[in-house]
């Protein structure tokens, strides 16, 4: 047990390290990444994607979001309730995107229920860290374990795939029993699958 690591620990370690990288850092690896995750089958075969908007030091999503908007593909993306359980809504665009609390940027046409994440055939997870074991680390508020919650009591199956800088795979990410293992991360290195 000692050789695991603290979940704050790690989490403070990630941040710090995603804190010294540049816009420019953060642009270029959306747009690699974008290309990885678009040759995906999971992502090449999906009707709809549940994915969120990257802020901050977050490996970029917004060229990815467009790419598959583009493709036709029903993009969901997450709106933070007061308990920071998720509703969710369909991305329309850039410009219909808006400020919402915690520095998230958030969808502004209708919600569609916390429910409508059963309907995706692939969900993009924010994280910080993925392991060997596709144990995904998040930031800690639950908004993602009540989604992945939702989808196993539902029997909902989607591809669960992380995008991640590639000194975020990492050796070992603490595991709780309320974990789920992801399907797949992708890094501007390449892509890991995992098999639960």
């Amino acid at each position: 047990m000692c050789d695991e690591p603290d979940k704050a620990g790690l989490r403070g370690e990630l941040l710090a390290m995603r804190s010294r990288l540049t816009r420019d850092d953060v642009q270029k690896t959306g747009t690699v990444l974008a290309r990885r995750a678009l040759e995906l089958p999971e992502l090449a075969d999906a009707a709809t994607v549940a994915a969120y908007v990257s802020v901050g030091s977050e490996p970029g999503t917004r060229a990815l979001l467009d790419a598959l908007r583009a493709r036709g593909v029903r993009v969901l993306l997450p709106v933070l309730l007061p308990d920071n359980d998720l509703d969710w809504a369909v991305y329309e665009g850039p410009e219909h995107l808006g400020r919402a609390r915690l520095g998230l940027l958030e969808p502004v046409g209708a919600r569609l229920g916390v429910r409508a994440v059963l309907e995706a055939d692939a969900v993009l997870l924010p994280g910080l860290a993925v392991d060997g074991r596709g144990t995904r680390l998040g930031r800690g508020g639950g908004s993602y374990d009540r989604v992945l919650a939702r989808l196993e009591a539902a029997g909902a199956r989607p591809h669960l795939v992380v995008l991640l800088y590639d000194e975020e795979v990492v050796a070992r990410v603490p595991r709780e029993p309320h974990d789920h293992p992801v399907s797949a991360v992708v890094t501007p290195g390449g892509v890991r699958r995992f098999t639960a």
